[in-house]
């Protein structure tokens, strides 16, 4: 029997400035993300470039983590994917939101038994949002 597992597997938050966005998620999240090395063999050998932040996360649990990538083929920017970030509870992390560089669109808010959440815009452009049970 196959454990349920959330259907995202993977998560790329597209930035300009990696040493920015950095700070951003670090302060903003209280956490440390790591240089994820690239491997030779994943050179496209047409010029594009990029770097990769990985948020923790353990690879083999159910759900979903991901990276920071600044990538010459992908643009950071509003009106794409919205990526949730999970918390113990979200007022937490928009409260850092501001002083870490970004801006707060929605504070926490409820969503019925779905729990709470808000959305804000990092120091990239990217809208992400945060949520939590309580």
């Amino acid at each position: 029997m196959n454990t349920p597992q959330n259907p995202i597997a993977w998560t790329e938050v597209y930035v300009e400035d990696m040493t920015r966005a950095r700070k951003f998620y670090e302060s903003v999240l209280g956490i440390e993300m790591q240089a994820a090395e690239m491997p030779e063999d994943a050179e496209t050998g047409s010029g594009e470039s990029f770097e990769m932040l990985m948020f923790p996360g353990d690879m083999a649990a159910p759900g979903s983590s991901g990276a920071l990538v600044k990538s010459s083929m992908f643009q950071p920017g509003t009106g794409g994917t919205l990526v949730y970030f999970a918390c113990e509870d979200c007022s937490v992390e928009i409260s850092r939101v501001a002083a870490a560089g970004g801006k707060v669109l929605q504070e926490k808010m409820s969503i019925g038994e779905y729990g709470f959440c808000g959305t804000c815009i990092d120091t990239e452009g990217n809208t992400i949002g945060f949520h939590s049970m309580k």
